[in-house]
């Protein structure tokens, strides 16, 4: 099934850098990858946009996917994803502030106010929610929605005080879209996110006794508060880098999980990478069909993957038993 899920990844790869507002075909990608011409504006637009635009697509995706598994598992709460922990509201409130009070326009000044915001974040709910003295899924959720809460009414009123052009370019960061986030975004989204890949799969045993419940996975000798504080950081790691890169995007940490949990069981090693290929597919399909839609415009890939992922999701629910946390 692994080589399946690579092909699948590789065909969607070839098909978000060729469709387009300009339709190129997969021979002119051949070439721009094996000859590049810097006179032919296909090669350009294929290895300048396309390629970074697929590729970031991927590692935004997997970023949500492995983000939504650890969650899951932490809280043993089915419904847990990203956003749940505060850190797209820390990211929202940071990029809300930093447009507002400094007028940034870059992606990269976008990634930057977002991650600090998302870190910053996530550092708050796990102190609120007591991860020092020990795990509890219960506190740790109820401090993520109600900093979410406060954080997101915090950047409204950010917003709805700036001006016009500060609300424009507030909106086209918060819908969630990979337009414009290219090769200047990719370096540093490739790194936190390999980062927090890294860490989530060192954690998968922990994380296998971790779902068992606390007095369990104690008596197997792992350390509860450990394992909490280095999947926190994991987390916040590969979610603020995610939102930071592309803004906010719900269900795939969500829907992801669940879908990698029937496909291969609930065993952190083989669930983690199958939860980041679905999630790198569902983004990549979410933004090929946003550019195919409404053209010559586009559909933001969160708009997308809301309306791709929210049926799905409902309908998995609906026709089969949602595998036990």
């Amino acid at each position: 099934m692994s080589v399946a899920v690579a092909l699948g990844i590789v065909l969607l790869v070839v098909l978000s850098s060729v469709v387009g507002t300009r339709m190129l075909g997969p021979l002119d990608l051949w070439r721009a990858i094996t000859a590049f011409d810097p006179t032919d504006d296909a090669h350009l637009l294929l290895l300048n946009r396309r390629l970074p635009r697929a590729a970031l697509a991927v590692l935004v995706g997997a970023a949500l996917g492995a983000a939504g598994v650890v969650m899951q598992s932490l809280t043993r709460n089915p419904i847990a994803e990203p956003g749940l922990l505060g850190v797209s509201a820390g990211a929202a409130v940071a990029v809300a502030v930093a447009v507002a009070a400094f007028g940034i326009v870059t992606p990269v000044a976008y990634f930057g106010a977002a991650l600090v915001g998302a870190a910053i974040a996530g550092t708050l709910v796990m102190l609120l929610g007591g991860v020092r003295r020990g795990s509890d899924p219960v506190r740790l959720v109820l401090a993520g929605a109600t900093l979410s809460v406060v954080l997101g009414a915090v950047a409204q009123i950010v917003i709805v005080n700036g001006d016009d052009q500060i609300f424009d370019r507030y909106r086209a960061w918060a819908v969630g879209s990979l337009a414009g986030r290219d090769l200047d975004v990719l370096p540093a989204a490739a790194a936190l996110i390999g980062l927090g890949v890294v860490l989530s799969l060192l954690l998968s045993r922990a994380l296998d006794a971790a779902a068992l419940g606390t007095e369990t996975s104690r008596a197997l000798g792992a350390r509860p508060a450990a394992v909490w504080a280095a999947a926190g950081v994991a987390v916040v790691v590969l979610s603020g880098a995610a939102t930071a890169a592309a803004g906010p995007i719900a269900f795939v940490g969500l829907t992801a999980p669940h879908v990698a949990r029937l496909l291969v069981g609930s065993r952190h090693g083989r669930m983690l990478p199958v939860a980041m290929a679905l999630g790198a597919a569902l983004v990549l399909i979410a933004d090929l069909l946003g550019r195919v839609v409404a053209p010559p415009g586009e559909v933001g890939v969160g708009i997308m993957v809301a309306l791709l992922g929210g049926p799905f999701f409902v309908a998995l629910v609906r026709r089969r038993r949602m595998a036990l946390l």
